[in-house]
């Protein structure tokens, strides 16, 4: 596959961006080699490999989803200011 001169300046218009003749031309060799790259690629055989996420093997860290009610409720209500058994004290709002 390769694109003309005429491609590369739709494709520059569709873009809205003002090209010369020469740089038309720059362009059409470079998006040609990037197509030959591609096509390159294509020709791979990965029939055999499976699809990955990452290149390295790894697994993510996680911790078990275990339910705790902390075990440190002590530390959380220590800036409070009234507390009572681990609990916060606040004033009444409701009669």
């Amino acid at each position: 596959m390769s694109v003309d001169i005429a491609t590369v300046k739709r494709v520059a218009r569709l873009a809205r961006i003002a090209i010369s003749e020469e740089e038309a031309v720059s362009f059409q060799s470079e998006l040609n080699a990037i197509l030959g790259f591609v096509e390159q690629l294509n020709e791979v055989d990965v029939a055999n490999v499976e699809p990955l996420n990452s290149v390295v093997a790894q697994r993510m860290k996680m911790r078990d989803d275990v339910v705790t009610d902390g075990f440190y409720a002590e530390k959380v209500v220590a800036n409070a200011p009234a507390s009572d058994d681990g609990f916060f004290m606040v004033p009444k709002v409701i009669e």
